[in-house]
């Protein structure tokens, strides 16, 4: 990917560009007439890095949603504190259902899936 482009003449950015009939792409100025060959066809690209294994929506504040429900038959394996919200989401790969916890602690915040 390229970074950006400054019109040699005014300085000012340059802005990809299609040209139809000889179907290239090109840099242009709109200040002024200025235009340059791209030598990369790809102007942006996004990259998102997330875990595979584990919803997106997780936050570590989950735990004080009062809507999740809540459980004393298991402790934080971070530590120790005996409550967790709990909630159960599809993993991606998986077949059925995982069960998510979230430790209740106020200063933990610990997930980990059953």
């Amino acid at each position: 990917m390229s970074a950006l482009k400054f019109c040699g003449k005014c300085n000012n950015m340059l802005y990809p560009q299609e040209d139809k009939e000889m179907r290239t792409l090109h840099y242009a100025c709109s200040a002024c007439e200025h235009k340059e060959v791209a030598t990369d066809t790809c102007v942006y690209k996004r990259v998102l890095r997330k875990s595979a294994g584990e919803p997106t929506d997780v936050l570590k504040d989950a735990a004080t949603d009062p809507t999740l429900p809540r459980t004393r038959s298991v402790r934080c394996y971070n530590c120790g504190y005996p409550e967790a919200a709990y909630f159960q989401a599809p993993t991606k790969g998986e077949q059925g259902l995982t069960l998510y916890f979230i430790c209740c602690s106020p200063t933990c915040g610990h997930r980990w899936r059953d």
